[in-house]
């Protein structure tokens, strides 16, 4: 475990889709602590419950019923416009797919979440280059993703994910577009920005090669935690 309490605590936490006989309960009553500064491997199979639970640490989706305690505060006892406030103020999100705009500079998609915040241009640019420095491409700053690799690209977005500090990262099959040496790059790019951040890291993956790098792995099972390996050293793969 980390070294800090639980930043996110879940209790009983259920989710439920549809009503009536064609109702899906994707949750069942998951309980789950997560400590600050901890690097976390979310696995399961599909239909497991993985990227549910992902969406509503998030705060892209609500639980049904239970508890979901983000630095002792209620998660879902917020409305709408809070919940985004939060994802805004404390979350990172790095998805499979990259998602940059293709025909912005590195720097403009980096400066994106300042720029909706309202940052200045100039304060914006400071961070972004910031940002843009700690995953090794400052130097790239005005290209644009056509003229990046995959794992460059994949390095931009995890540089807009942490522009705004966020306490906690959520990655969602970061390595999955990429090739072995790539995906190796960037699951040691998580692991220093985890480190020497100190950014809690949340990473759903389907890699066990990938998972390694974690602290702890939480295992998914028919919309429960089925168990949980902890007392990995991260950026170690066992």
């Amino acid at each position: 475990m980390a070294d800090g309490g639980p930043i996110i605590s879940l209790r009983g936490v259920t989710k439920v889709y549809g009503s009536g006989p064609t109702a899906f309960n994707a949750l069942k009553g998951v309980d789950l602590d997560i400590g600050a500064g901890d690097f976390v491997a979310v696995m399961g199979p599909s239909g497991s419950g993985k990227s549910t639970t992902m969406n509503i640490l998030g705060c892209l989706d609500v639980p049904s019923d239970g508890t979901f305690l983000f630095r002792g505060h209620a998660v879902e006892a917020l409305d709408r416009d809070q919940r985004a406030l939060l994802r805004r103020k404390y979350l990172g999100f790095v998805f499979q797919g990259f998602n940059l705009l293709s025909r912005t500079s590195a720097l403009e998609n980096v400066e994106l979440p300042l720029l909706y915040r309202g940052d200045a241009k100039a304060d914006r640019r400071e961070a972004a280059l910031a940002a843009l420095d700690k995953v090794g491409l400052k130097d790239w700053w005005d290209h644009t993703p056509a003229e990046l690799s995959g794992g460059q690209q994949q390095r931009v977005a995890i540089a807009r994910a942490i522009v705004t500090s966020p306490d906690v990262l959520l990655a969602d099959e970061p390595t999955g577009n990429l090739d072995s040496e790539r995906s190796v790059e960037i699951m040691e790019l998580l692991t220093s920005l985890n480190r020497d951040a100190g950014i809690t890291v949340l990473m759903v993956t389907h890699e066990p090669e990938m998972a390694a790098f974690a602290r702890t792995i939480v295992h998914f099972k028919d919309g429960l935690v089925d168990r949980i390996d902890s007392g990995h050293r991260a950026g170690a793969p066992v």
